[in-house]
């Protein structure tokens, strides 16, 4: 059962299919999703390659269209908005977290961060005040003036999820954040993830193809060939509780087996 039944929904995705392809040669890769995502949610999407868990991000988070079905998010109904009304909508209601971190060369740390809010409406004292905030957060206020090459990637990832979260987005997407870092930056990184999940009621979906990165997530969301498949509730388990608990699904998904650290 859900415990966070009287949550705001932040995001209701309903009968959401995508295919790929023309007349004749139609890939189905989404075939009839239905997701309710509430606000302080942290949720991995998981499952094996080909299970449509990167094209589910990029249709959610705007950056693909669904063939069919409906996406609201805060109420608004995304699959009727045009690109140009798509566009506004993403960069005020969404944060992004990419797994090669997509910070500009040119820019300082600082600057990638507040990069969000400069194009946006938000004052310049209010701006540096979330700025010291995120930063502190995340363990990288002494970066502020170096530049993405100067830093480890560890530092990069940290640096792209101050810029996803300064705007104080409704959903903070995540693309394999862990992917390029090593065990110890991951760990890093989750533990401040989910750690700012839980104080400040920042809504994650995360894909991710690492039980040991889904442990820190308040529910797991399993795909199978375009469909959902199984989900999960942490609960009040403890997260190597909940890593077994995923590996058990996994196992049966298919998929690589893991030691938690």
């Amino acid at each position: 059962m859900n415990p966070n039944h009287l949550q705001k929904t932040v995001l209701h995705a309903r009968q959401v299919r995508k295919s790929f392809g023309a007349r004749g040669h139609v890939q189905q890769v989404l075939r009839g999703i239905d997701l309710r995502v509430l606000e302080g949610e942290f949720i991995g999407i998981m499952g094996p390659s080909g299970s449509g868990k990167s094209t589910l991000i990029n249709v959610l988070a705007t950056l693909d269209k669904p063939t069919e079905g409906e996406i609201a998010v805060d109420n608004a109904d995304i699959s009727a908005m045009k690109n140009t009304e798509l566009s506004t909508f993403r960069r005020k209601k969404f944060g992004f977290i990419f797994q090669d971190y997509n910070l500009l060369d040119t820019l300082t740390v600082k600057e990638n961060i507040l990069l969000p809010v400069s194009l946006g409406k938000m004052k310049k004292e209010a701006a540096e005040a979330e700025y010291q905030a995120i930063a502190a957060d995340l363990g990288i206020l002494e970066l502020a003036h170096k530049y993405p090459h100067e830093i480890s990637g560890g530092q990069r990832q940290r640096t792209s999820a101050a810029r996803a979260l300064i705007h104080k987005p409704s959903i903070v997407f995540a693309d394999e954040p862990t992917g390029a870092l090593d065990s110890k930056s991951a760990s890093s990184l989750l533990e401040m993830m989910e750690r700012l999940n839980r104080q400040r009621r920042i809504t994650i979906m995360m894909v991710t193809h690492d039980p040991v990165a889904s442990s820190y997530c308040s529910r797991v969301v399993f795909l199978k060939d375009g469909m959902l498949y199984s989900e999960l509730y942490r609960g009040g388990k403890t997260r190597q509780a909940f890593f077994k608990d995923i590996l058990n699904v996994q196992a049966v998904l298919g998929g690589d087996h893991v030691n938690l650290v």
